[in-house]
């Protein structure tokens, strides 16, 4: 009986990875070619990859939603040109010396250029600080 636990999984595998390797690139690719106006997919990763716990949320700008605080975080990404890296950091922020990795993605559009961005802080103190509302998504 365990010699056929990983036959069935590989006969169960092997059909979704021909499925996947051969469809067009036209089915394989990403939701922001369908949209318009400046939107992003965020992801936020609370712990390592492994173990993690991920929230996303679609935010849209045109007008802002689908986001907790979406016209603080559009606004704040008007100022920075769409760009995450420019977003200045909060003055006075006083985050703690402990490590609890909190990793960040977003993906989209912003004034036609295509926008991915990924980056992982300290902890959310830190990731807070320096991405302002645009991460801040509901635990």
């Amino acid at each position: 009986m365990t010699k056929t636990l990983p036959a069935l999984r590989a006969a169960l595998l092997v059909p979704f990875l021909l499925l996947i390797a051969g469809a067009p690139p036209a089915a394989r690719a990403a939701p922001h070619e369908e949209r318009s106006g400046n939107w992003l997919r965020l992801g936020v990763t609370r712990g390592d990859a492994r173990s993690g716990d991920t929230r996303g949320v679609l935010l849209l700008c045109d007008p802002p939603q689908g986001h907790g605080r979406a016209a603080e975080a559009c606004e704040q990404l008007r100022a920075a040109g769409g760009d995450i890296e420019r977003i200045p950091p909060r003055s006075g922020a006083v985050c703690p010396m402990i490590y609890a990795p909190v990793t960040v993605s977003a993906y989209g559009a912003w004034d036609g250029r295509r926008v991915d961005y990924t980056h992982t802080f300290s902890n959310s103190c830190v990731m807070a600080a320096g991405t302002g509302a645009v991460f801040d998504l509901p635990s």
